[in-house]
């Protein structure tokens, strides 16, 4: 039996934050920044994943990647899910930065995560999940932005949407 790819993102993801606690300076080069990105640093957009805004913001993510992740992952297949993140991941992070002023810095990899959101809107019926619980789970994870300041919702927004996306393009029939 393979090795998880869910498991391996959620050890890699938290080193890294380790990582940035131990040099600092790579939490700033890794995060999503407008103005970096506007002046070729693309690799921002994928980074951003990387980095973490505090130990809680670093556990949510990672336990949310690891409940929905695991289950897409043995549903789809590492290749389809892998399609599925990448793609939640670019469409996050370009809705963040074409929305958001450029001198504004995003951190986490929500958007990514947003996507297992909108893979799980796709599919969840199929693989057998509470559709109720599903909705009402993305419906509280779209209205914290509001309620706690400094949340990048258009990254949520646009990670979700960017599931759904590639989700339909690669659902098994």
């Amino acid at each position: 039996m393979s090795q998880s790819l869910t498991r391996n993102l959620v050890f890699f993801i938290s080193g890294c934050f380790i990582l940035t606690l131990l040099q600092p300076n790579l939490e700033y080069e890794f995060a999503l920044y407008g103005v970096a990105i506007e002046n070729g640093q693309w690799y921002r957009l994928l980074t951003v994943a990387l980095v973490h805004g505090g130990w809680l913001h670093l556990l949510f993510n990672m336990l949310a990647l690891f409940s929905l992740g695991t289950a897409i992952e043995n549903y789809l297949g590492r290749n389809k899910y892998i399609f599925i993140l990448i793609t939640s991941l670019l469409f996050g992070s370009l809705t963040s930065f074409l929305f958001n002023p450029l001198t504004s810095i995003a951190v986490g990899s929500s958007g990514m995560i947003f996507g297992l959101f909108g893979a799980l809107l796709v599919m969840g019926k199929r693989m057998g999940a509470n559709l109720k619980e599903g909705f009402g789970l993305i419906a509280l994870n779209l209205a914290i932005p509001f309620v706690i300041p400094g949340i990048d919702w258009k990254a949520h927004l646009g990670g979700l949407v960017g599931g759904v996306v590639a989700t339909v393009m690669v659902k098994r029939k």
